[in-house]
Parts: C-alpha cells; structure tokens; sequence
C-alpha cells in the first residue's frame, strides 16, 4: 500500500480532521500518515487529540529541538517509511525547503500546503526571488482561496489547488452540542464574540472602539465576548474600562474547540477584524452554527466564504465606523440576522475538509 505523508510542526484539531478524511477517502488505497515535529504548540494551547484514526508519528517532545535536529529526524523519517508522497506546510523554515530537496533527490513526491497572501506582509524583489528558488521541489500545492492559490502560483508552482484551511463541519457541530443559529438561544440574548490571539495583528484595539461606537446607538445590552490569550490581554482591559465598557466586555482566556464551538452557537456574529491575518479558520467553525461573520478585507476566509448581505459583511481594517453600522443592522434587524444565518449554514460546506480531500485527490492524481 502506497504511502500518503502530511508534516506539521504540531498538529492542532484542525490537522487531525484532514488527515482523517483523507485517511476515510483513500482507505483501500494508502497507507496516512501524520508527521508532527514537536509534542506541544508554542502559539495554542491546544489538548492532545485522543483521536487514532491515522499513524501519527511525533519526533520531538515539547521544546524546540533545533533546525538540524529537526531536518536530520526528518531525514531518518522518510528513510524508514520509503517510497512515499509527502505533503509539507512551513516553507518559511529552512529545514523545510532543505527537506523538500532531500525529498526530491530521494525521488519522492512532494506538495506544499499552505495559505499565505502576496499582501501579507511588504514584499522585496530579492527576498520573492529566493522563495521561487526555494520551492523549486514542489510539485504542486494545496491553498487557500484566490489570493493565496495567485501567490503560489506567482512563486512558480504551476499545479495549485484549493482549499487547505478545512475543517470537519459535522466535528464542530457535534462538539457545539446545541442547535445552529438562527436555532436555539434567543435572538435577544446573544452576543458579538471574537476568537483570536490576543496579539498586535488581530486589530482587537480597533474592535472595541467599534464596540464602543455601536453601544452609543445601542439599548439591547448586547455583550462583546472575547475569547484568546495572549500578550495583550492587560492593556486590552485597561482599553475597555477606559471606555466604560468593562461590564459589556467579557475576556474569556483560550478555550479549546468543544467550548469555543458552544460559545459560537449562541452568539450573534463573530467578529474578525485583524490587519494581517493568512486565513482564519474560526470563520469556518461560525458558519458551521450558522453564524453571521463580520469580517475585514484582509483574512483569506474573506475570499470565498463571506459575501455581503448573504452571509455576513465585509469592511476595511480601519474603518471602526462601518463595524459599528453592521453590529448596528444585525442587532436590530432579526429578519436580516436570520437570513444572514441561512447564509451562513448553506455556505459552510466550502470549508469542510471534503475540499481539502479534493486538493489532495486533485494533486496526487495529476502530478509529473
């Protein structure tokens, strides 16, 4: 049995649902396995999955081993399985480009995923050139909306495919443990949430002056829930209660998918504001209970999932005012809210990780 490879530095919940549908999709063909570099994720604080669907093999415990180490285990790895198919993310790490070489030179097949953007950061002609040489060893890749599919392509890979960023709909359902909007908790007594870091790029500053712009025009009493942990979290609460606004702002810390998944069902709208931001994968856990999603220009979930007036709306990341004017509509307007939720229901099957085993299919079936 052929076998199928998927590397990441950590695998999140969002790994896990992948690998398993691709494992169910291919069952009587190849042999899945899961690669993660190290036991524990520096960025969540995600539990370990009790899920055992799939091999998956972990190198390294929770410290950061060295890029060497890494590249060299990686190396021994690939020796032991044989023949194989490896797809690879984080091909902004130098042991990762080294190991795509190896790879090829083995005469492996290898396949990037990944969402970056071209507007993701400021791009230099040099630093662009250096990346088209470095992803020379893949064969193809699997991305995540247009923006990002364009950027790939732009660095040379011809074979690019959607979508990446998936996740299991019916998983994120299954945890919620409780109807999706516009069902269950009354229109009334729900809330605006953001999931996010709390870190410089998610713009959650600007968010809750928008906040405090909408409670201005606004008696429903609706609260801002915001769920994540991170540096910012002190002077986020200090921002608030500068405002007055500590009563209507509830800091929740990190919660793990299960809470997170409740947490969306009874909210109103998620909240996605950030200034730099790849995808943003909480947008396909909201639509998966139905959730209206206000969302800036900049995330790549932009792309394809949120459409104005179907199934949430869409603004500028400096604008506080047109944020204040869509909390404004939805928490006044219940007949829009609904049919936004419809919206919502009906557009996220094009985040299930069905699409991303057709990325998969699509790339393993078609390459050189």
């Amino acid at each position: 049995m052929k076998e199928l490879i998927f590397l990441w530095d950590n695998f999140g919940p969002a790994h896990f649902d992948r690998v398993e549908a691709v494992t169910q999709a291919f069952a009587r063909d190849l042999h899945c396995i899961g690669v993660e570099e190290r036991s524990h994720s520096d960025t969540y604080d995600w539990l370990p999955e009790q899920r055992i669907s799939f091999e998956k093999i972990t190198l390294f415990g929770p410290q950061w081993p060295g890029s060497i180490r890494v590249l060299m285990a990686l190396m021994r790895t690939d020796h032991k399985i044989g023949p194989a198919t490896w797809f690879l993310c984080n091909y902004d790490r130098a042991h990762i480009i080294a190991f795509a070489f190896w790879l090829r030179l083995r005469r492996r097949r290898v396949f990037l995923m990944g969402c970056s953007k071209f507007d993701d950061h400021e791009r230099r002609l040099m630093r662009e050139f250096t990346k088209y040489l470095a992803l020379s060893p893949f064969q193809g890749a699997i991305a995540s909306g247009r923006r990002s599919k364009d950027y790939f392509r732009f660095l040379g890979i011809k074979n690019v495919v959607g979508e990446y960023n998936t996740v299991d709909i019916s998983r994120i359902r299954t945890l919620s443990k409780k109807p999706a909007a516009p069902n269950g908790t009354i229109f009334q007594k729900r809330n605006f949430v953001i999931v996010a870091r709390l870190v410089p790029k998610k713009n959650l500053f600007f968010a809750v002056d928008a906040f405090a712009w909408f409670t201005l025009n606004s008696k429903s009493g609706r609260r801002l829930v915001i769920c994540g942990s991170g540096p910012l979290e002190t002077a986020l609460k200090e921002h608030a209660a500068k405002l007055g606004l500590e009563q209507l702002i509830e800091f929740v810390g990190f919660l793990q998918t299960a809470e997170v998944s409740q947490l969306l069902a009874e909210s109103l709208a998620l909240i996605l504001p950030s200034i730099e931001e790849q995808f943003g994968n909480v947008v396909i856990e909201a639509q998966a209970m139905g959730l209206p999603v206000l969302i800036s220009e900049v995330p790549g979930a932009r792309d394809h999932l949120v459409r104005n007036w179907v199934n949430g709306f869409v603004f500028e990341p400096d604008n506080a005012a047109a944020l204040a004017h869509y909390m404004e509509l939805l928490d006044r307007d219940e007949a829009l809210w609904r049919r936004l939720c419809e919206g919502a229901t009906a557009t996220a099957p094009l985040g299930d990780v069905e699409r991303f085993v057709e990325g998969v299919t699509a790339l393993i079936g078609g390459s050189r």
